[in-house]
Formats: structure tokens, sequence, C-alpha cells
């Protein structure tokens, strides 16, 4: 089992990766030394993964941390790095490395403070690996203040450190960022090469898998959660049927509603599960006394707590509407691949009588404007219109078609 294992369907990343980290080695000996950076080298200090969702970002960045960090005896005789069994290895891929950090976000940005904190730590040395390997994960979501702060530290960065930010498109990191780190673009994982992770290293049933992966149009994270949990299979197959039920005003609108309830839901659930932990530890932190009783002066940290808690629920709920438009698309999409008697694979067989409902009684041309609708739902969400809204003007044109 090397680090690689993990990332699907990304053969050409991988061995690009894996040139750099080899290549690794000799920059190391050349920086402690003081020689010239070795002539062709593959490794760089910045590097910049960009994909769809699902394709294995993050994952992809955990790998080259890890392969960076390998400890393995087998590299003195011109082993590939990347074991996947020393402790330089182990340690990256769980997230205990010390020379590892990864960053990811449950709010809707990142902002400068903690950009800040990020690149102080940039500077250091390595405490007890070859590389100071700092992962971000959520590098789309860096306020253009918080991207300033970060450029400085990318133009000019220390002689161990190596920057992975990871986003969806190369649009979605400022220019003067990407324009310093090497580029890789991964693709959305077949199908069936996601179904053979599900079933190798979760142990879940093949026929579940399959329809998991296919569902799921080659997210890795989706297809593993669809197949373990029974709300998510429940969330999704509601989702499916509002097609069938925006035949009226009335209609419309009561479906808008129940998607922003489901949604709404998910974001009190991850409340219920975080939040009151969250604050209870941060109570005994301040010394709260017997009765609940908060030590003078402590007011302003908890507050800024509640803002952040509030801030999570709000891309929570966001992030729950996302994923069902993104299953209403998939949708739509086997609609017109059935009007147009295309012979690629339907991703929701499963509601293959609502498919073929829908394909027959419209046209492609008015399947097209629903996928447009639905895809204008989502740039209003990202807009900061409120949800009801957007998604009523949604089910509306669907509707209307």
């Amino acid at each position: 089992m090397s680090v690689w294992d993990d990332l699907v369907g990304q053969d050409r990343v991988q061995e690009q990766l894996g040139a750099a980290a080899q290549d690794a080695d000799a920059l190391v000996t050349a920086v402690s030394s003081g020689e010239r950076v070795p002539p062709g080298s593959r490794m760089t200090h910045a590097w910049l993964f960009t994909g769809p969702p699902g394709s294995g970002r993050s994952t992809a960045a955990r790998a080259f941390a890890a392969a960076l960090q390998c400890t393995s005896p087998d590299r003195a005789l011109g082993g590939a790095p990347g074991c996947g069994f020393c402790d330089g290895c182990h340690t990256s891929l769980v997230g205990t490395h010390a020379d590892v950090e990864v960053v990811r976000t449950d709010l809707l940005s990142i902002g400068v403070k903690e950009t800040r904190e990020l690149v102080r730590r940039a500077q250091l040395s390595p405490a007890v690996g070859r590389w100071q390997v700092i992962i971000l994960e959520d590098a789309d979501r860096l306020t253009e203040g918080a991207g300033n702060v970060l450029l400085k530290a990318v133009e000019e960065p220390a002689p161990r450190t190596v920057w992975l930010l990871c986003a969806p498109s190369l649009e979605d990191v400022l220019p003067t960022i990407r324009s310093r780190c090497r580029h890789l673009t991964l693709r959305t994982p077949p199908v069936d090469a996601v179904a053979d992770v599900l079933i190798r290293r979760d142990g879940i049933d093949p026929e579940r898998a399959a329809s998991a992966a296919r569902a799921t149009q080659g997210h890795i994270g989706r297809a593993r959660r669809l197949a373990t949990d029974e709300k998510a299979r429940a969330r999704r197959a509601a989702v499916l049927k509002l097609p069938l039920r925006v035949d009226d005003i009335g209609g419309c609108l009561k479906a808008a509603q129940e998607l922003i309830d489901t949604a709404a839901e998910d974001a009190k659930q991850v409340a219920e599960e975080v939040d009151v932990k969250e604050t209870e530890d941060m109570k005994a932190a301040l010394g709260a006394v017997a009765g609940g009783r908060m030590p003078r002066g402590t007011a302003g940290v908890m507050k800024e707590l509640e803002d952040r808690q509030k801030r999570r629920k709000t891309r929570t709920q966001r992030d729950s509407l996302d994923l069902a438009l993104t299953d209403l698309t998939g949708f739509y999409r086997d609609v017109l691949a059935l009007q147009l008697g295309s012979q690629i694979a339907l991703s929701n067989v499963d509601v293959q009588d609502a498919l073929d409902r829908i394909a027959g009684s419209s046209t492609p041309e008015r399947t097209l404007r629903r996928i447009e609708a639905v895809i204008a739902c989502r740039r209003a969400l990202d807009r900061n219109v409120a949800p009801l809204l957007a998604v009523e003007a949604m089910t509306m044109a669907l509707r209307a078609g």
C-alpha cells in the first residue's frame, strides 16, 4: 500500500508528483549545503491542485506531503518515496505529522488573521521532517486581503517550505498567486474506479458501491457518504422526486420550502453535534464558575465563538442546498440523454420511471432551460441571495420549462 492508493484515476498527476518527490531529496541537500539547486529539478515550493469536486484535490496534496516526508529505508536503495508504511507517511496521511499543516474551513471564507498565522508558521524550519508542508484545502475561499497576505509568502518562500493549494479552478485563485505555483489539473475519476475503491477500502457491498459511484458521477466523498448513510440516500430520493411535483404554483412553492427546510435541518444537526461541545470546552478553558457564570472579560471571546458558529451554520446550509442542486442537475442531464438518444450511462437508473416520464412529456430545449435554471439558482446562492427566494425562482422556472 503506497500513499497514492487513494488517488483514484489520476495516473498522470501521480507520476508528476512522484517524480517531484524524488527530486525533492536533492533539493534539500543543495539547500542545506548552500549549493545551487540542481538544474531541471521537478520540485518547486508552491503547487496548485485544481479539478472538479470529488476529483481528489486534497487527497493528492496529502499524498504528496506524505511522499515528501517519507522515511522508508528503501529510499537509500533507490526506492520511490511514499511507501505508505513508515512513520513519515503514516503521520502525514492521518494528520499528526509535526511538519504537515492541513488547513480547511467550515466557514464561508478564510480571513486575513488566519492567513497571517499560516505565513508565520511557513517561516519556521521543519521540526522533524525534511520539509515544512502547508496544505490549504480551500484556497478558493481566501478573501482578497488574505490572498494578498499569502502572496508575499509564496513570492519569497522559506528554503524548506512547500505550499500546496487546492481550488476548483484557476479562476478561483488570485492571478498573482497562481502564476507563482506549479499547476496540476485533476479529472473526475471513472465511475468503475470509484466503485472499486469503495469495495476495496471501505468494505461496501459491490452493488451498493456501483450504485453510489454512478449516482454521484464519480465524486468519491459523496459516493462514500451515499453508500454508508441511510439519511443521505433518503434526502437524495426526496430531491429526485421534485421534478414530478412542480406541475402547479402551489407544488413549486411547497417543494422549494421543503428543500430549504431539509438544508436547515442538516445545519441544525451539525450544530447539535459540534456547537454544544465547542461551547462547553470554551467555557471550561475560560474558567467558568459553578452555575455557568463566566469570568469578567470573557464576553468578547464567547461572542466571537457564537459568530463563528453562525457562519458555520450558514455554510452548512449552503453546502446542503448545493448538494441537492447537483443531484437535480444530474437528473435533468439524464433526461436530456434520453431525449437525444445518447448512449452514455445514466446516473439515476434507480428513478428510471421518473426519467422516462419527464423525457416523454417535454423537449430537449425545455430540459436545457431547466438545467440553466438550476445553474442560475446556484449562482444566486453564491451571490448571497436569500435561499428561499432563489429556490422558489428555480422551481417556478422548472415548471415553465
